[in-house]
């Protein structure tokens, strides 16, 4: 009789509770966790409505934030003289294009020839590059469904390949990878398009046609494999090898496509051309034909795959680390980068020396992070949002990088640095960008060394200026991460 009462008493109980709860969530509206009628009365007290607010209402009801964050304490430009500066001549424009990468590693190398052959100006053909860079990526993708078919369509892998079949986005491993397959040719014999300056369109439709030939890709195989248990087992791999043999010719029927869509928008490239290389002085020097891989060989001749190192500063992940990213290559027959993850001090110690050497070097960052582009100023004291908004914004770069609040975003030339005589260290630094000549400081970016701190995040050197230690980094193995990882999207 009491073990029955006791069964009464915790259903009463149980009863009381349940009923309690659902009480709450139809008084409230919403279910446990939701925003409930008394909840909004607390949260929107937050917004008094006084003549502070409504003045900041009526501004922000019609102007940028951008424009009304502006400090005006920092409204100076800054001062634009820099200790150190390697020898360049000319802005490129990669105008509606996610090519930054591309315009970046290939002013780093005119630069150098300009500098070498004491040339008026010259410029390498994006275009031409740019071509190999999309068949490469299509073959990359098509060749990644191939070596994916035995994986489910929901497999994380197989998702990310059919959610990035191609892009005009990469980093220097595109550079290297593609210059050292296909060879340069100067701007003259392949110049820009207008597909080429605005990539948009032209990437919808090859990215659709991918899509639809991955799917085919894996229907092929899925038909061929059924059929192939249907058959004695005696000859099961035998006929696999046959099924890969027909996945891969219809690769190469569906790269003939792509082939011909790129030729129409961008032009068939070049394989040998005419060039007269003159002095500063516009005089004639010589005047012969190239292919690409000879005048290549002849006027920069470097070993790109090997003679470069990449640079990363990732609070997240441990430093002195070597990281390697799957997919993060341009050329599915090339190798995946890898980065060495080390403290900004460290970095600026191998930037400041290339500069001082005249060497340019392929940089990236975070660009739209206090930008103020009337001056052309990378600058944490440019906007004061704090103020704007009444709140306090307190990740630091760790945290934002976590979170998804910053991240490499494009790619410049790291060509400047001013070195503070008193204390030896740099003030600000200078990027040559590929968005024009009028755009920025005469072309160029200024940031000052702490929003290089908070925002530069790679940086490709030339081994000659790492450091031993470092060199000897690159002989571990080094921690392979997935293709997703948000901190190694392809800049633009």
């Amino acid at each position: 009789m009491a073990y029955m009462k006791k069964i009464i008493v915790v259903a009463a109980l149980a009863a009381f509770c349940l009923g309690g709860v659902l009480s709450a969530q139809n008084t409230a509206g919403a279910p446990e966790g939701g925003i409930s009628a008394e909840m909004l009365d607390r949260i929107s007290s937050a917004y008094k409505g006084d003549a502070s607010d409504r003045a900041l209402r009526n501004a922000l009801a019609v102007t940028p934030i951008g424009t009304l964050a502006i400090n005006a304490d920092n409204a100076a430009m800054i001062d634009t003289h820099f200790s150190d500066r390697v020898r360049t001549k000319g802005i490129t424009d990669q105008q509606s294009s996610g090519r930054c990468w591309l315009f970046t590693g290939l002013n780093v190398l005119r630069a150098k020839m300009i500098d070498k052959y004491d040339l008026p100006g010259m410029e390498f053909s994006q275009n031409y590059l740019f071509f190999y860079d999309q068949l490469e990526k299509a073959n990359l993708f098509l060749q990644g469904v191939i070596d994916t078919k035995d994986l489910p369509f929901d497999d994380r892998k197989v998702d990310w390949l059919f959610s990035n079949p191609l892009s005009d986005g990469g980093q220097f491993t595109g550079v290297s990878n593609l210059i050292t397959k296909y060879g340069l040719v100067p701007s003259e014999a392949m110049p820009e398009t207008y597909q080429a300056n605005n990539t948009s369109q032209m990437a919808m439709l090859l990215k659709l046609k991918l899509r639809e030939y991955g799917l085919d890709l894996r229907s092929a195989y899925e038909e061929g494999f059924r059929e192939i248990g249907k058959r004695p087992k005696k000859d099961v791999e035998k006929r696999l090898a046959a099924l890969e043999d027909k996945l891969r010719e219809m690769k190469v029927q569906q790269l003939s496509e792509i082939y011909r869509m790129l030729a129409l928008c961008l032009g068939e490239p070049v394989k040998e051309f005419e060039w007269t290389r003159c002095d500063k002085n516009n005089d004639i020097v010589s005047r012969k034909k190239y292919t690409p891989k000879s005048f290549y060989d002849e006027f920069i001749g470097e070993d790109l795959e090997n003679n470069y190192v990449m640079i990363m500063n990732d609070p997240c992940r441990e430093y002195g680390k070597v990281y390697e990213i799957d997919y993060d290559r341009h050329v599915y027959d090339g190798h995946n980068w890898l980065y060495v993850n080390l403290p900004v001090e460290r970095i600026k110690e191998m930037a400041i020396a290339s500069i001082k050497d005249n060497v340019a070097m392929y940089f990236s960052c975070d660009v739209g992070k206090f930008y103020d582009r009337k001056k052309g100023v990378l600058d944490l004291n440019n906007f004061d949002y704090e103020s704007l908004m009444g709140v306090d914004f307190g990740m630091n770069k760790k945290e934002r990088v976590q979170t998804h609040a910053s991240g490499s975003s494009h790619a410049m030339t790291l060509i400047a640095v001013d070195i503070c005589p008193e204390t030896g260290k740099p003030v600000k630094w200078m990027v040559e960008n590929s968005w024009g000549p009028s755009s920025g400081y005469k072309g160029c970016l200024i940031m000052t060394d702490e929003w290089f701190d908070e925002y530069m995040f790679r940086l490709v050197v030339e081994k000659k200026y790492v450091p031993a230690d470092v060199l000897e980094m690159l002989e571990q193995k080094p921690v392979r991460l997935p293709a997703w990882d948000p901190m190694f999207s392809p800049e633009i």
